[in-house]
């Protein structure tokens, strides 16, 4: 005994719904003897008549008739594995490893988790949120597919911007300059800063220098926290003032107020590796996008 072929299986299927070499011949669009031919060799691999044939067509032996359900099995299971084919191809399916700047999260993870579960359910999804630093070595070494964030700075990384919103000075309940509807960083040079260290991610800080140099001072730093949470804790302490993403205000409602700067705008950006080329990381990159354009996601979470 061998081992059928697929092809055989579905011929021997619609001989046992049709019982008429000509009928099934014409559903198949082979020729009838093409399709005897075959149905004849399936027997002979299987070492058992499958059809009494006489002048008025065919009908199933005891035999045929049990190996009906056996073949429809067989034939069901081969179309749902080209089905799953066909959806990893087309990035239905998968795993997608995703990590959120801590900073960010808060706000973004539950719309983009949401959104992603609608349009791709049988999508597996697991997410991390983590600094920036770990977040663009999760990326680059491939522990993250994808990477929701503030802009990198990493010209190794591709990038998409989900949203822009403006950046403010934070400073304490009262400060002299709380009820500006604006500032200028300038306006700023004779404050103490509270900021995050400068390893927490160089290239940031690189930029940050640039805009001070164009306001024209070095800003006198008296405390560096590395969470954005401590930071909020030290401006509403009366510390000093910081400079945050005016999404960072979900973080906290009081002892602080947000005043945007002049000019000054932040980006959160979806970041992958060039080289991933995942169908599931396509398909998640444009679900997302969708969702950015009809929602405010740094009004989100």
């Amino acid at each position: 005994m061998t081992t059928p072929e697929l092809r055989q299986l579905r011929y021997f299927l619609v001989l046992a719904e049709e019982l008429s070499f000509t009928r099934a011949a014409a559903r198949l669009m082979i020729a009838q003897q093409s399709l005897s031919q075959q149905i004849t060799a399936l027997e002979r691999s299987l070492g058992v008549r499958l059809f009494d044939r006489d002048s008025r067509g065919a009908t199933l032996t005891d035999i045929g008739a049990l190996f009906v359900p056996e073949a429809r099995a067989v034939t069901d299971r081969a179309d749902e594995a080209v089905a799953v084919v066909g959806r990893a191809r087309r990035g239905e399916v998968g795993t997608l490893n995703l990590a959120f700047l801590a900073t960010v999260a808060n706000h973004l993870l539950p719309p983009v988790v949401r959104v992603v579960r609608e349009h791709l359910p049988d999508l597996r999804l697991t997410t991390e949120s983590t600094g920036i630093a770990p977040l663009v070595e999760g990326v680059l070494g491939g522990r993250y597919d994808v990477a929701f964030t503030r802009t990198p700075l990493v010209p190794a990384l591709r990038s998409r911007t989900l949203a822009t919103e403006p950046v403010c000075a934070v400073l304490p309940e009262g400060h002299p300059l709380a009820e500006r509807a604006e500032l200028k960083l300038a306006d700023l040079a004779e404050e103490r800063w509270v900021m995050t260290p400068r390893s927490s991610w160089e290239p940031w800080h690189r930029a940050y220098d640039d805009q001070f140099r164009e306001a024209g001072f070095v800003p006198n730093v008296v405390q560096e926290e590395a969470s954005v949470q401590s930071l909020l804790g030290l401006v509403a302490a009366g510390i000093g003032v910081t400079r945050l993403a005016h999404s960072a205000r979900s973080l906290r409602r009081t002892g602080v107020v947000f005043v945007p700067l002049t000019g000054v705008f932040a980006r959160i950006e979806m970041v992958w590796l060039s080289g991933n080329t995942a169908p599931a990381l396509r398909r998640l990159l444009d679900v997302v996008t969708e969702l950015a354009a009809t929602t405010d996601l740094t009004e989100a979470g």
